[in-house]
């Protein structure tokens, strides 16, 4: 398993590290990986989930067929 040294961690962060590995009980290493961990499965792409989204968007869009001139004058109106 590979070792990563961490340097120049602010004071608040460390202390919030800290509390968060004695509330779950865990060493602060360990609480360290946890959040990385977590970061990173938060931050994967589900390309079933975008397709589903983008699906629903289209069957709920499907009736209203806009012109260019249309978005063209909704776009120099602005958004409210």
């Amino acid at each position: 398993m590979a070792t990563v040294t961490l340097k120049n961690i602010p004071d608040e962060l460390y202390d919030q590290i800290r509390q968060s590995a004695k509330t779950n009980r865990r060493s602060i290493n360990s609480e360290i990986i946890t959040c990385i961990e977590k970061a990173l499965r938060d931050r994967k792409i589900y390309p079933e989930k975008i397709i589903a989204a983008a699906s629903a968007l289209r069957k709920k869009t499907a009736g209203h067929l806009f012109t260019e001139k249309e978005i063209t004058k909704v776009k120099n109106a602005g958004r409210p």
